[in-house]
């Protein structure tokens, strides 16, 4: 494999990153970023190439590795990279978000340095920067399980990951300007399947190869931009066994929806006549169906796909029933050797809820997007640093939206600020997703993995917890919104940083619907938060400040 080193180290030099052991295995990958011509959807255009591949190298880890990816921005444009889903704990640092990080600038490098701590399952990384995303620079992010850790699964024949996308042949430059205009993109204008979709002229090179008889793991991630998209494989059932780092009940589905930012295992068994199958990705709640596909060919294969692919299904009632569906596999150990059920979450005491009502305006003549009426933007100093240094009242101010809205935010005027929330350190909460519109919302928190307790039709109110999952609800990172609905979450607040909770439709992000979580440890301890680390990025008002006196134990 290209680019990538693997060794132990038994020591560390002082100011890398305090507090990782000795024993636990490092990978070393060195990127290069740059522009390239290509045509994902038949039509020349401008991607973002890491190190030659669209879409970028898999990162294939195990609990507790230690990752150092050297990034070289080669682009003309700032550059930033996050790996959602990884919790980087006590080390915010590393989060890639520009509420966190200063970008890397064009013909400049970045060593990003973390542990995937406590970790197993199925992400992708991404650009964070202006609309980069729509542009490439994408890839899967795997956390295998240590040997020692049973998985309750055979394992499988190989490991195969799908990154899916909704795809404009736009440039992001040009879909920059739509938005930094006051409009609004329209729709995508095709799918694809890590970066491709098969034309079925009998030209098509397989993105997969099974043997008959052998069971296969897929990890399937939409990366894409604003649409969910429902995945199948023709003539094959898929077995759910993973799904954003926690093993679930094994639930046996012909299609999955999969929503923007979520990902999830499946095992496929190779049992049909020897020849090509496709996948295929298809968006869901649009009158306009885009779908995309791509083959998996037996390795004794005698003849081409069937051109009558799968139907998908109709209506969100239907998507709402298969999240109903997904039970945490309360016996089976995850990254550490405990059942993942004997984490009780559902017995602890409530201490704070926070509603976010999503909302839309047009201000000015231009569209924004908010919670609680605050569209956020993102100031020239990251708010961590700003944090770090003792100089977040000249950035920011806290705690600018209610915890509880007025029932008309979603209508009032929208507020464009910094928006941040002050989150007391190891409380445990409850948020509530709101969503008044009649498009899909999918929301994800950096730093955390949190309980998807509920996802129902109409309006919130406190008699709803009722009808909570407090036994086995899966612990996951993203959580989709159907129109007209709310979902709720559950988590303790633990991680120590600055952490970005956000839309995953990208043009939302843009233009302001996300915000950030302060949570401050009291102690200013080691033992709950790493120090900035030596070769951080600085900007704004900290770019000449002389660095704080750094935690301790």
């Amino acid at each position: 494999m290209a680019g990538v080193v693997f060794l132990v180290l038994l020591c560390i030099s002082a100011g890398t990153m305090v507090g990782v052991r000795g024993e636990d295995p490092y990978l070393f990958f060195t990127w290069n970023v740059t522009y390239g011509t290509l045509s994902p959807l038949g039509v020349p255009q401008q991607v973002i190439l890491i190190n030659n591949q669209f879409p970028g190298p898999n990162i294939n880890s195990t609990s507790n590795n230690n990752i150092v990816i050297n990034v070289f921005n080669n682009l003309d444009e700032p550059f930033l990279l996050t790996w959602s889903g990884i919790q980087q704990r006590k080390n915010s640092w590393q989060d890639g978000v520009l509420g966190t990080n200063c970008p890397i600038l064009p013909g400049t490098n970045f060593t990003y340095h973390f542990q995937v701590k406590d970790q197993i399952g199925s992400y992708f990384y991404y650009p964070t920067t202006g609309m980069h995303r729509t542009a490439g620079g994408f890839g899967g992010l795997r956390i295998n399980s240590r040997l020692l850790i049973p998985v309750p699964y055979a394992d499988p024949e190989d490991d195969y990951t799908v990154i899916l996308n909704d795809w404009y042949t736009k440039s992001h430059t040009a879909l920059q300007k739509l938005l930094d205009s006051g409009r609004t993109l329209a729709r995508p204008d095709g799918v694809l399947v890590n970066g491709k979709n098969a034309m079925g002229d009998g030209k098509d090179e397989p993105l997969f190869t099974m043997k008959p008889g052998k069971t296969y793991k897929y990890r399937i991630c939409n990366a894409g931009l604003k649409n969910t998209l429902n995945f199948r494989i023709q003539g094959h059932t898929m077995k759910l066994v993973e799904m954003e780092g926690s093993h679930v009940v094994q639930n046996v589905y012909e299609s999955l929806d999969v929503h923007v930012g979520q990902c999830f295992s499946v095992l496929v068994t190779a049992n049909q006549d020897p020849k090509d199958y496709y996948m295929v990705a298809s968006t869901r709640f649009n009158k306009q169906v885009l779908t995309g596909k791509g083959i998996i060919r037996y390795t004794n294969g005698k003849g081409p796909a069937s051109p009558e692919l799968p139907e998908a299904p109709v209506g969100w009632a239907w998507s709402l029933n298969q999240f109903r569906s997904f039970r945490w596999n309360l016996t089976a150990s995850a990254a550490r050797p405990n059942p993942q059920g004997s984490y009780h979450y559902g017995s602890i005491n409530i201490t704070r809820t926070i509603k976010l009502i999503n909302s839309a305006s047009q201000e000015g003549g231009k569209l924004r997007y908010a919670l609680n009426g605050v569209s956020h933007v993102n100031p020239e100093t990251p708010l961590k640093l700003a944090e770090y240094y003792g100089v977040a009242d000249k950035v920011f101010k806290y705690d600018t939206i209610l915890d509880s809205p007025q029932a008309n935010v979603d209508t009032a005027k929208i507020v464009t600020q910094p928006n941040v929330l002050n989150l007391t350190f190891r409380n445990f909460v409850e948020i509530i997703f709101e969503n008044h519109e009649k498009s899909m919302q999918s929301y994800h928190l950096d730093g955390y993995s949190f309980f998807a307790v509920a996802v129902e039709p109409g309006t919130w109110t406190p008699e709803k917890r009722k009808h909570y999952n407090l036994l086995d609800a899966v612990s996951r990172t993203t959580v989709q919104v159907y129109p007209k609905s709310w979902a709720a979450i559950l988590l303790t607040f633990d991680n120590a940083g600055m952490w970005n909770i956000r839309s995953e439709m990208w043009e939302r992000v843009y233009l302001g619907q996300q915000l950030y979580a302060s949570v401050l440890s009291p102690a200013r301890s080691l033992r709950d938060e790493y120090n900035l680390p030596d070769n951080s990025l600085l900007c704004g008002i900290v770019k000449d400040m002389p660095k704080p006196a750094p935690y301790s134990i």
